[in-house]
């Protein structure tokens, strides 16, 4: 590879999709400086990935863009639920469920809620917001090639428009570059997992009658099971936009070339019932679902995030929510390595914590998918008892070296959802007053470690200043109370303590992806120098 560098940055970033493109508003609001490279000319156009859920909405609204995912996404926000029937306009239905948060329950969980917005809507406000915030991302542009040493990565870029060749200099690539990642490939690194689980043709139309057969039935998704057009029908805007999924067997000799405007017309028809409706078929996209971990998500300075890592059974979204939080995941661990405050060692974490989590998830969303017998997915539901939605989405949690004091054995994915700060697990959501602003406590990690010191917790709190400014750490220490000492007042009815699982004078560590990295719950005799320790072991520098 040529000697001559076009362009230098910290992190290359391949892939600009919802992965890659979150990775860049991410590194973007932690001033990391990086040049994002994606192959097509811009963003999606095909309506899909479109179930966003509450742990990526909370980073979402950290990030500062959930409002504006919020407004993009405002023509479904009334849409519910997954129903199954044999046609719209027949008799036999089911909601496999009609509320994805029925009773509201899930306000005391998070400051945020499940959103659904279909990529296509999604990435524009992710581009927009990460140009704003300075990110250099190019579109039209492709990698060639890439080399690695122990300084850095030199990868080859083509603009696919005008053929120019750049070369470019980074500390470290991320490859959010899809499932057949041309980055993994060119590492070497296998994947494992039972493989294909079924293949679809997702058919987007335009139907202007289609509306009076689903009435008032605001639906996520229906599977529709009549034989003649088995597949999912999923709504664009209620109105005359509407995707369909149809099952497609290329193990059968089926191919793309099948799926005639004629026959998509047909299946949609019979999949109605509604045997005269006008259809104006407007695209065709094939699709694949699967189920595959990467066997490692490193390979030196070059990372894996998203489908270039994982893929995933589509049912419950968990596969690009699953991507998005890799890329979380990694931003504040490449920022804090880049700016010096936390040992290469870090950077490890990213495997030993995110892969344990994609493999359970992906065997959680084939389960799914044969719970609710996807269309196309001919398999028996397993028996044995699954962890719930809430397991899955918020109570994820990491064993690494970044974590101190996680349960032993413990696995990624509890079988049950407690919101109590554990060690590796998510800090929980507690209102609180600051300065005279209502905030959660997810809204004070992002930028820095976060000491939250109880009520009693003063010697904590001073004790952390004192060790971040020995360390060169950045570590916000806030005492929660209702003295005027305390920095941060919890809301009448909260308890701190109860939540954190602590005394009135313990203290949490909380890492800037918001994950618990160590908990003490009462005073010690030295908290300055036993957070020195700490802090020294969480961020690889000892």
């Amino acid at each position: 590879m040529t000697s001559k560098v076009d362009d230098r940055v910290p992190v290359l970033i391949v892939g600009g999709s919802l992965v890659g493109l979150s990775a860049s508003l991410f590194l973007g609001r932690l001033g990391v400086e990086h040049l994002l490279v994606e192959r097509h000319p811009q963003t999606s156009h095909h309506p899909r990935g479109r179930g966003n859920n509450v742990r990526t909405m909370e980073l979402y609204r950290t990030a500062g863009v959930e409002r504006l995912i919020r407004e993009a996404a405002s023509v479904l926000a009334e849409n519910h639920g997954i129903l199954q029937a044999e046609t719209l306009t027949g008799g036999d239905q089911e909601w496999l469920f009609k509320k994805i948060d029925p009773g509201g329950a899930l306000a005391r969980l998070s400051p945020s809620g499940w959103c659904l917005c279909s990529q296509n809507d999604l990435e524009p406000v992710l581009l927009r917001c990460a140009r704003d915030l300075g990110g250099e991302l190019r579109f039209g542009t492709e990698l060639v090639s890439f080399e690695q040493d122990g300084d850095g990565v030199t990868a080859l870029v083509r603009d696919r428009e005008s053929g120019e060749h750049r070369t470019v200099r980074a500390d470290y690539l991320l490859a959010a570059d899809g499932p057949r990642s041309p980055v993994r490939e060119a590492l070497g690194i296998g994947r494992s997992g039972p493989g294909d689980l079924f293949h679809n043709v997702s058919i987007t139309f335009r139907a202007k009658k289609l509306a009076d057969a689903v009435g008032d039935r605001r639906f996520i998704v229906c599977y529709l099971t009549n034989p003649a057009g088995a597949g999912a029908l999923l709504p664009v805007d209620n109105e005359q936009h509407w995707v369909f999924h149809a099952p497609w067997q290329p193990d059968r000799g089926e191919i793309l070339e099948d799926f005639t405007d004629e026959r998509c017309v047909a299946l949609i028809r019979a999949a109605t019932g509604v045997p005269d409706l006008e259809v104006e078929v407007t695209g065709k996209a094939p699709w694949h679902a699967a189920e595959r971990v990467a066997e490692r998500y490193a390979d030196g300075r070059v990372f894996l995030a998203g489908d270039s890592a994982h893929e995933m059974s589509p049912t419950g979204a968990f596969g690009s929510n699953t991507g998005i939080q890799d890329a979380h995941n990694l931003a504040w661990k490449l920022a804090a390595v880049l700016r010096g405050w936390a040992g290469p060692g870090l950077l490890e974490t990213y495997d030993a914590e995110r892969r344990p989590v994609a493999l359970a998830t992906g065997a959680r969303a084939s389960a799914r998918s044969a719970e609710h017998r996807h269309p196309g997915y001919d398999v028996s539901p397993g028996t044995g008892r699954q962890a719930g939605m809430l397991a899955v989405v918020l109570g994820y949690r990491y064993a690494s070296s970044a974590v101190l004091g996680a349960e032993a054995d413990a696995g990624p994915i509890p079988a049950d959802f407690r919101p109590i700060a554990e060690p590796g697990g998510r800090a929980p959501h507690l209102w609180l007053t600051r300065a005279g602003t209502r905030v959660s406590t997810l809204d004070l990690y992002e930028r820095s470690l976060v000491l939250l010191c109880g009520p009693e917790g003063g010697a904590w709190q001073a004790a952390g200043q004192r060790a971040a400014e020995r360390l060169g750490v950045p570590l916000d220490c806030h005492r929660v109370g209702h003295d005027p000492q305390a920095t941060l007042a919890p809301e009448p009815g909260a308890d701190w303590a109860q939540l954190h699982d602590a005394a009135a004078d313990g203290a949490v560590l909380v890492r800037p992806d918001g994950f618990v990295a160590w908990r003490a719950r009462t005073a010690v005799a030295d908290p300055e120098q036993t957070l020195v320790e700490v802090l020294e072991r969480v961020l690889s520098r000892s």
